[in-house]
């Protein structure tokens, strides 16, 4: 079966673009919505997301625990924040190569703010049939495509919830 490289969805939010912007550029914060990232610990470089910026992000999937290596590839203020997913491991992303980019658009619209997340599958020197396998046995049956369609929709679901909450720091 051919694999599905990229899947995204979207929401609107009853909130500003810089409100929904601010939050979502922090990767610390992600672990709030996610249904699999635990946040994540920003490298040296401290202030407002900016490209090249590096974070390991803490993931879980059921027991099992695991970190990630990334690097902000886009970050224009109110319009886009896009990272790459290049290292993973255990507690320490020590297994180098292209993984996955994550990417958050951002448009205003009457109501408040269009968020689009997509997900690709930058593993694109797997065959298929590989790619398929560990997919199934990492996700307990899926794809990763579908896998992250479902997380994605979770995401969105509770990034809305949050941001539209009158306790939110704005």
């Amino acid at each position: 079966m051919a694999r599905t490289f990229s899947v995204s969805d979207s929401v609107i939010i009853e909130a500003s673009p810089s409100l929904v912007y601010q939050h979502v550029c922090n990767p610390a914060l992600m672990g709030r919505w996610s249904p699999e990232n635990l946040g994540a610990t920003l490298s040296a470089q401290q202030g407002p997301a900016h490209v090249g910026m590096v974070f390991d992000g803490h993931n879980k999937r059921g027991a099992l625990r695991w970190t990630t290596r990334c690097t902000v590839t886009a970050a224009e203020q109110n319009e886009l924040f896009r990272f790459r997913v290049h290292a993973i491991g255990l507690k320490q992303p020590r297994l180098r190569g292209p993984i996955a980019t994550w990417e958050y658009r951002f448009e205003p619209t009457p109501e408040g703010t269009k968020v689009t997340e997509t997900w690709t599958d930058d593993r694109r020197s797997w065959p298929d049939s590989v790619a398929n396998l560990f997919d199934k046995a990492a996700t307990r049956g899926s794809t990763f495509a579908d896998f992250q369609r479902t997380n994605i929709r979770i995401t969105l679901r509770n990034l809305k919830a949050a941001l539209e909450s009158p306790s939110e720091i704005r």
